[in-house]
């Protein structure tokens, strides 16, 4: 039984629809409930930034029916209908309320691309009410939410797919099939880099909430806050009310692909972090450097991840990318579908390729069989690699190397730093104990 503050969006639907129409949890549509002709009606949430992308990804394809936009920016939400009729010739449905298109038994999937503090809350409702979710990363706001999702996508059977597109690229997935094949030897290192350019948000301190915008629906689940536009498109990604920082948002990328590289399905037990804010005299809270360190004392592993502006030098050629070292050579991974191999003492040029995928299209068609096991990036995937940067922000937020225990996933001997596993939820959107 969810407790009385953390049913809100059973009691919204209740108090939205009338007493006659109770909300319920569908069961699980069978494979044959999708023809061959049939298409796949997805929902956006959250169409400002990368939702637009999200837009045109299953717009592409050909068995998907782009359905409802949603966002509680109406300004937006109606900017992009109308790019969308402009494209496409059609008129699609716009919701401000995601809750409603939680009860809307005409959705399959949803789509999640809205800030960070609503992705796990969001994808677990879905999962709810029977849809299946694309969640963008980082699959969760903070490490706890992360568990919830796989129970809510285990225990609702669904299709839950993780944004991290580099596990959908063809010569990414070669490039760790060498790894496990021993092309560079023993494979015990792996780096993460993250070099963007982040520029000065500035300070803009309170101000009127922007007619259009319903505030209490984007902060959702987070502290309300007076509202100021250092919080909202975009900028939301350096407070942590909200965002992660940037290893929590370029940075997922690069710790999935350390941990799919390195063939490890833990978090690490030892932590460090170091680094601050050292550009910018802004508004930003999370760090514009940081270094972080995770060690896997059983699996004889180490991950280091390192996020600083990009007026710097490439390391191995990589800004943006992966760095895996071998006992008899090293492999380099740049962007989302590149790799390059460097073999033996004389680092002689060995296997590269460069190669894509469709993120999009691969959950589609797991929607289509109702089969999670074709997905290239499962709902433990926005646990585990999102997780690895929920721990190195803890760390670095704590200012101390912090010890990891996997089995009850919580710091031993910190509550200082077990407290920042999960947060405050604000009423009516908070996260079920139980989903």
């Amino acid at each position: 039984m969810d407790k009385p503050n953390e049913v809100s969006r059973r009691s919204f639907i209740k108090n939205t629809t009338g007493a006659a129409v109770a909300l319920s949890i569908p069961s699980v549509i069978p494979a044959s409930a999708f023809g061959a002709n049939d298409r796949v009606r997805v929902a956006v949430l959250g169409v400002n930034g990368r939702g637009q992308s999200h837009i045109s990804g299953f717009n592409a394809l050909s068995n998907v029916e782009v359905a409802t936009l949603c966002d509680p920016d109406n300004n937006i939400l109606q900017k992009r209908a109308q790019e969308f009729e402009q494209k496409t010739g059609k008129k699609v449905k716009t919701e401000n309320d995601l809750r409603k298109v939680f009860d809307d038994k005409t959705i399959d999937a949803v789509s999640i691309a809205t800030p960070n503090h609503w992705h796990a809350l969001a994808a677990i409702w879905a999962c709810q009410a029977g849809k299946d979710v694309y969640v963008e990363k980082p699959g969760s706001h903070n490490l706890h939410e992360g568990r919830k999702l796989v129970e809510a996508a285990h225990k609702y059977k669904r299709v839950v797919q993780h944004g991290v597109q580099l596990r959908s690229s063809e010569a990414l997935k070669e490039a760790v099939k060498h790894l496990r094949d021993g092309l560079i030897g023993n494979v015990y290192m792996a780096r993460g880099l993250v070099y963007k350019w982040r520029p000065d948000i500035g300070d803009k301190g309170t101000e009127p909430i922007p007619a259009g915008l319903n505030y209490d629906l984007w902060t959702g689940p987070a502290e309300m806050k007076p509202f100021s536009r250092n919080y909202v498109h975009y900028d939301w990604h350096w407070h942590w009310n909200y965002g992660n920082g940037d290893i929590g948002n370029q940075g997922i990328h690069e710790t999935d692909m350390c941990m799919w590289g390195l063939g490890v399905d833990t978090f690490p037990d030892k932590i460090t972090s170091s680094g601050g804010k050292f550009l910018w005299n802004d508004a930003k809270e999370t760090p514009e450097v940081l270094s972080s360190s995770y060690v896997y004392t059983k699996e004889k592993k180490i991950i280091e991840f390192e996020v600083r502006p990009w007026m710097t030098n490439d390391e191995g050629g990589v800004g943006i990318g992966n760095i895996f070292y071998g006992s008899e050579g090293y492999m380099v991974v740049k962007g989302y579908d590149y790799y390059e191999t460097f073999l033996g003492k004389d680092k002689k040029a060995g296997p590269s390729r460069k190669a894509g995928g469709d993120h999009y299209k691969n959950f589609i068609d797991a929607v289509i069989a109702k089969d999670p096991k074709l997905l290239n990036g499962p709902v433990e995937t926005a646990h585990l690699s999102s997780g690895l940067a929920h721990l190195g922000n803890i760390a670095y937020r704590v200012g101390r190397a912090l010890t990891f225990d996997n089995k009850t996933e919580k710091f031993v001997g910190d509550e200082e730093a077990n407290k920042l596993l999960t947060r405050k939820y604000r009423s009516p959107y908070a996260l079920p104990q139980v989903v």
